[in-house]
């Protein structure tokens, strides 16, 4: 490592503050009454059905229609999807075949005081087409409904993802719109129809289901395969849109015949509890790691600090790659284990530039040796954790994570029965282990090298040192 400068203890520790706050509290602004959010916090967190309550629902085919057991497998596949956009890991998801009737117990929306468990369930078991279409003509059913006419331009299955953005409405203010994201197919289809309709100003029409939500004018050839729906939406109509898309269509339509709130299997205390007690031992900690080590004690602490941050932001969906997932028991306990290793990980490299100072190296020799010497050990155990953390989640999380298609050959024969717990306790193991590297390893390094650059911090006690040993 290059030599450390003496404001990099500043610039760590800034972005160390900065960061464990903003994943606090997050960062948001309102215009009108539109709230955006752009860095998400605690308070956005969903808490698992153990810790908070959540809902069961029971969905079976309208209408009394009869399905085959692969609809109902592939009903229940699109339920699990719509779950996974909307951040919901602890879920419970299985089919009565007997009885045709898919079973869905899942936890609060983050924040919800005033559940409204009817309203949560509704968007699970709805069937939404979406289809882009020539002109806006209209014909009518049998029925008497208006139903749309124009050709198909694409539909849902030509859409690879979709998202929500804000975008300047003239001197009218801002307003959310939707954004897409076309696979290849669609990309190649919508190119063909903006270059139609581009000389006449033609318009492609866009419908859910039989209700048009859209009719932008074509004033440009789209060829990148990236489209944006605009129309009269708030932030929650948009993302509901977009969770729609991405959570495909039901192979039929589905109707709730019963749900019920339930009570948090560990008490409503719980979570206060266990957040006074991490709290308490968090103390005692820093009182032991500052006690036994000193100026290197007070460095792990501000880094197990930011270790624990980054955890929870990983969780609240803080980092902008990653959504945000749900917060349960395990996956509390996974964030204690990796706080324990982050522990030990500082203990390792304190008792080894210890070591070094008794050997009457240089406070900046010892410094360096002992970091590369604890390196090795931190490594091992640490990349073993996150071995272990992804197998957990690739064998109990659903089938559309990324760890699950990885080493799908691997986890095929794993039931559903269990995916939401176990898989909050590999997510949370993991994102602490990495930033357990992050701030552990490389900011601790950078703060402790730059202290040592300060006169006044120069004394070897300050580090563990200036103790004689016997030698053989």
């Amino acid at each position: 490592m290059k030599k450390v400068k003496k404001p990099v203890f500043f610039i760590v520790f800034a972005v160390i503050a900065i960061f464990a706050v903003t994943t606090l509290f997050g960062v948001h602004s309102q215009y009108g009454d539109i709230v955006t959010t752009y860095v998400h916090g605690v308070e956005d967190i969903r808490l698992g059905i153990d810790i908070q309550g959540g809902v069961d629902v029971t969905f079976e085919p309208a209408d009394g229609a009869e399905a085959s057991q692969e609809q109902m497998d592939a009903a229940l596949e699109t339920i699990k999807l719509r779950l996974v956009n909307q951040g919901i890991n602890d879920s419970e998801t299985y089919v009565d075949y007997k009885s045709n009737r898919i079973i869905v117990r899942f936890p609060w929306q983050a924040g919800e005081t005033d559940f409204d468990p009817e309203k949560a369930v509704k968007e699970l078991g709805e069937t939404a087409e979406l289809t882009f279409r020539y002109g806006t003509a209209t014909d009518t059913d049998e029925d008497g409904n208006t139903i749309p006419a124009g050709e198909i331009v694409l539909t849902g299955a030509d859409v690879a993802s979709a998202g929500t953005g804000g975008v300047q409405d003239g001197t009218e203010g801002y307003k959310w719109v939707v954004t897409l994201n076309l696979n290849e197919e669609g990309a190649e289809k919508f190119h063909t129809a903006t270059s139609a309709l581009y000389n006449d100003n033609g318009v492609i029409s866009i419908w859910m289901d039989n209700t048009m939500i859209s009719s932008p004018t074509v004033n440009s050839v789209i060829s990148d395969g990236k489209a944006t729906i605009e129309g009269n939406f708030t932030y929650e109509s948009a993302k509901e849109l977009a969770d729609k898309i991405n959570g495909g269509a039901l192979p039929f339509s589905l109707e709730t015949t019963s749900f019920k709130t339930i009570s948090p299997t560990m008490g409503e205390g719980a979570l206060m509890a266990m957040v006074i007690a991490g709290l308490i031992t968090l103390a005692f900690i820093a009182i032991y790691m500052i006690s036994m080590y000193r100026l290197v004690g007070v460095v792990s602490v501000l880094c197990l600090v930011g270790q624990v941050a980054g955890m929870l932001a990983a969780v609240s969906g803080w980092f902008g790659f990653m959504n945000s997932t749900t917060l349960t028991i395990p996956g509390i306990a996974g964030i204690i284990l990796s706080v324990g290793m982050g522990v030990d990980a500082n203990i390792i490299t304190s008792e080894r530039i210890r070591e070094e100072l008794r050997k009457g190296k240089s406070l900046d020799g010892a410094l360096q040796s002992g970091y590369k010497r604890a390196f090795s050990a931190i490594l091992d155990g640490n990349l073993t954790g996150i071995i272990v953390s992804i197998v957990l989640m690739g064998a109990f999380g659903v089938p559309d994570s990324w760890c699950a298609k990885l080493l799908s050959p691997l986890f095929h024969f794993f039931g559903a029965t269990t995916e939401g717990v176990i898989y909050s306790f590999g997510y949370t193991l993991m994102t602490g282990l990495i930033m357990n590297f992050i701030m552990g390893v490389l900011a601790a390094r950078l703060m402790t090298m730059s202290l040592s650059k300060f006169k006044c911090f120069q004394n070897k006690k300050l580090y563990g040192g200036g103790i004689s040993v016997e030698t053989k």
